[in-house]
């Protein structure tokens, strides 16, 4: 790699060679920790482009996943397999897909059921390889699904605090009213308020003439107990209650100031710069302003925030006084918060990012350093070194100015270390060229009708105005009926370059790259001094501590493990045959190795594949045990983005829900839908399902006996269970048959098969099953339920589904050398529909009332960086928007927006 290094001279520089570092042997080993950092734990970055902000029950959710390298934000190459999931307000995973990589790019949907409720829901993105470094940098966005399917009722909630002593005193005041507005009088509504998945009260209430009930709690843990929600069910009539729940952000007003120093810590006699942040009780930022006073209640300096609570103000720290910092809040009340502790010695990095084309760096320190003492200052972008200075302080204090060009745009880290080689300052800054993709979007028109083909032309170019081959998604919608504020939106320029290397929550991080002016760029600068950010600890990395790797890249699907003798040792030379018992066709075989293990690579399967391993010794012989390596699933944590979740639901996004019932009204006038759909709102009283996990090919249940896992708890052996428990089921020699196959005249009597997780086994399996690993049994003997299993049922059916389904049971061992496996496979990602209303045989009679109009995930511009989509417009009018994101072949990513109007 070429490194370009300098000695540092106030405003002058001198460039030199790389000798120096040769021979300054502690430097030499801060470079490379650094470096052995890069190369043996590189990093990468997962963006999710999907359609639209938010959804409603019903709809799809499309999205294209761009997984890059973080050093240079090119495409990675390192895994080859993407995971997404799609996590509701309960931290509960309820979809997960498993993406293929092709040089880094996949894409996806998930569907949003009408089992699913309204509410707050995440999408987490991830490879195996992140897993090694923390859930704080995986892709993971908060956003709203309501429900146009059922809902019939529309609420509002405002909560007000109080405390007493210790204990924090909430009132939500909550208002029910139909979809039109009227109130919802004389209601009878139960409640249960859940803070941290713990209940801490609940009653009823009734609501008043103007739909409203107040509800009343009492945290007395607000230490412990931060967040939850409250649940509530109004009841309609005698026969209908509907659910409706509501965030809890917080159970206190209290708002929190935090304050920054420049670089770390102030010091005594040294002027520096503090940046403070202010977060209300909701997590987002508070506008507030105040001053500083010491000791003697003198006022020292005044200040106010800019964006989203953050500001920044300057002082001349001394050890001997003690400061106040007075905040002013927009109601006009007051909170004093202390400044931190200021250091007797130490040093001060300070950075000034306000020119466009260098950084000038200052340098103070309060320390005695010998006359030939040299400090080092080291700056990286993503663990890549893009340069190190070492120079002598001249006196007490260094200024100088680096070329911004030596950057690449992004977070650049600065470091400073002391003449000791410990480091003792580091500062943050963004460095922005602006070398984004430019992308031109373009159409025939500017105005167009109804339905009418629309031809969407796109015009890829690098920063230097050459043309380029990349790869983009595509999402147009009707903004009419999806209005969303860009500086809302997450999207692949302020993910993939300030979102996924900071931790914590950032407030609208497209702010900073919309409509980009000095207070922006002076505003993101003052972001980066009061956001927590660390890849690594530098004490770990110079005491050679680096991370523990418990996880590889995933470059194929694989399955493997090792198998064991009954005296546990390895089995050596044995044959492992691997084949499906459902989904894709597999049958493959292999031999252990010296350690008793095997693995098959390369393999590619769909979801839906179950799979059968089965072991053998070198002598042929079945009684061993097979252990499969797993990968553990990945654990779900609290919501980083909470502050991002919508209290009021339904009523933030009532326009968008009012289009989608007209839609899905329209889709049941025509046929296109069933007019029978969940009523996920509405309690309703009803069977819970007989089985779970079933197998049986006529269905969960359909059976002509069933016996539960209840009713083997007190057997050795399955068949004891079944000899006289079932009429005409008939045991002998440890082998099941059915009374109706006893007077077979085709050689004898038929023995039942046996299908375990809708494998069929040999009828002598049964004995080798262990009953408490068993969830039912279905007996089928009945040439209705028997008939289709061809001729293999023609003794009867024994359908035995275990209990595979519980928490991590994706396999089970339910016989010596033989277990069913059931491995998440891949997702195949389908295909966007969107009408050619060219064809004649288009409905034109039904009402078209997309919000999405058109979604491409694989668009690619050719080698004139040019392509282009057709698609048909809805039958709304307003605002058309296209959204294009993507990236190039150099790891250049872009962004553009283009809209167009419908009449």
């Amino acid at each position: 790699m070429n490194r370009r290094l300098l000695i540092l001279f106030p405003i002058i520089f001198l460039v030199i060679t790389f000798g120096f570092i040769q021979e300054d042997e502690p430097l030499k080993k801060i470079i490379s920790q650094i470096e052995k950092y890069r190369t043996d734990y590189p990093q990468e970055k997962v963006h999710l482009h999907m359609d639209k902000p938010y959804y409603a029950i019903g709809d799809n959710i499309w999205f294209k996943a761009y997984v890059v390298n973080a050093e240079i934000n090119e495409l990675s190459a390192l895994s080859k397999i993407l995971y997404v999931d799609l996590i509701n307000d309960k931290d509960s995973i309820k979809q997960s897909l498993k993406l293929p990589l092709n040089l880094g790019l996949a894409s996806g949907d998930f569907t949003l059921t009408d089992s699913l409720k309204e509410g707050n829901y995440r999408i987490r993105a991830y490879t195996t390889w992140m897993r090694n470094f923390g859930e704080e940098y995986f892709f993971d966005k908060t956003f709203t699904v309501g429900n146009s399917i059922s809902n019939a009722i529309l609420t509002n909630v405002n909560y007000t605090f109080s405390k007493t002593g210790n204990s924090e005193r909430v009132v939500a005041n909550i208002q029910y009213t139909d979809m039109e507005g009227n109130p919802l009088s004389s209601k009878e509504v139960n409640y249960n308020v859940n803070l941290d998945f713990r209940d801490i009260a609940k009653g009823k209430g009734i609501t008043d003439s103007r739909g409203n009930v107040q509800i009343n709690f009492t945290n007395n843990q607000p230490f412990i107990l931060k967040s939850g929600k409250i649940l509530t069910s109004i009841r309609l009539d005698e026969k209908t209650a509907v659910s409706k729940s509501f965030p809890v952000k917080s159970t206190s007003s209290q708002a929190d100031v935090k304050f920054f120093p420049e670089s770390g810590e102030l010091v005594n006699g040294i002027r520096s710069r503090v940046g403070f942040k202010a977060v209300g009780a909701d997590g987002l930022g508070m506008t507030v302003s105040g001053y500083i006073t010491d000791k003697g209640n003198n006022k020292l300096t005044e200040f106010k925030s800019e964006h989203a609570g953050m500001g920044h103000f300057r002082l001349n720290p001394l050890t001997d006084e003690i400061y106040t910092v007075h905040i002013i809040f927009e109601d006009g009340s007051e909170k004093k918060f202390p400044l931190p502790r200021v250091l007797p010695r130490g040093y001060v990095l300070s950075i000034t990012n306000t020119n466009p084309d260098k950084l000038i760096v200052n340098i103070i320190t309060s320390e005695n350093s010998q006359p030939d003492a040299k400090f080092t200052l080291v700056a990286q972008t993503n663990g890549l070194i893009n340069f190190v200075a070492k120079n002598k302080l001249q006196g007490q204090s260094f200024t100088a100015e680096i070329p911004k060009s030596r950057f690449p745009t992004g977070i650049l880290q600065l470091t400073l270390f002391s003449p000791t080689n410990e480091p003792v300052a580091e500062r943050l800054v963004f460095i922005n060229h602006s070398d984004f993709l430019k992308i031109n979007l373009s159409t025939t028109k500017i105005v167009f009708d109804k339905r009418e083909n629309v031809s969407l032309m796109l015009d890829a170019k690098d920063s230097k105005d050459k043309p380029t081959v990349g790869s983009f998604s595509v999402s147009v919608i009707d903004e009419t009926k999806v209005p969303f504020k860009e500086s809302a939106e997450t999207t692949i320029i302020s993910n993939l370059l300030l979102s996924s290397d900071l931790k914590g929550f950032i407030e609208e991080p497209n702010y900073y790259f919309t409509e980009i002016n000095e207070d922006k760029i002076r505003q993101l600068d003052i972001l980066l001094l009061t956001q927590g950010w660390r890849r690594f600890e530098w004490k770990n990395i110079l005491s050679n501590s680096f991370p523990n790797l418990a996880y590889q890249p995933e470059t194929n699907m694989e399955i493997s493990g090792r198998v064991k003798a009954s005296n546990g040792k390895p089995v050596v030379g044995g044959k492992v045959t691997l084949f499906s018992s459902a989904g894709d066709v597999f049958l493959i075989d292999t031999i252990t190795d010296v350690n008793g293990e095997f693995k098959f690579q390369d393999l590619n399967f769909s979801d839906s594949t179950k799979f059968i391993v089965q072991a053998r010794n070198e002598k042929d012989r079945k009684n061993v045990e097979i252990q499969l390596n797993r990968i553990p699933t990945q654990l779900v944590t609290k919501n980083k983005n909470e502050a991002m979740l919508e209290v009021n639901v339904n009523r933030s996004i009532l326009p968008y829900l009012q289009n989608s019932k007209n839609q899905f009204d329209e889709l049941r006038r025509y046929g296109v839908i069933g007019r029978n759909i969940m009523l996920s709102e509405v309690k309703v009283t009803e069977k819970k399902p007989i089985l779970k996990y079933s197998s049986n090919l006529n269905g969960a249940g359909n059976a002509d006996a069933i016996i539960k896992s209840e009713d083997l708890q007190n057997c050795a052996f399955i068949s004891q269970c079944l000899q006289g428990r079932i009429a005409g089921i008939i045991v002998s020699n440890g082998i099941v048959y059915s009374s109706r196959s006893m007077g077979s005249s085709f050689g004898g009597p038929v023995p039942m098969q046996i299908v375990i997780d809708g494998m069929m086994v040999e009828p002598e399996f049964i004995s080798s099953i262990n009953p408490q690993d068993v969830e039912s049994i279905e007996i089928l003997k009945s040439g209705a339920n028997t008939a289709i299993y061809g001729m293999r049922g023609g003794g009867g059916v024994l359908v035995i589904n275990t209990k595979r389904g519980e928490v991590s049971r994706d396999y089970r061992s339910f016989a010596p050398g033989i277990i069913s496996y059931n491995p998440k496979g891949l997702y195949k990602a389908r295909e966007f529909y969107s009408p050619n209303y060219a064809d004649p045989k288009i409905n034109s009679k039904m009402a078209d009332l997309r919000t999405t109009i058109y979604w491409n995930p694989n668009v690619v511009s050719d080698s004139t960086g040019k392509a282009s989509v057709e698609f048909y417009n809805g039958d709304g009018t307003g605002n058309y928007k296209a959204i294009v994101e993507g990236i190039d072949i150099n790891g250049k990513i872009g962004r553009q927006i283009f809209r167009y109007s419908v009449k």
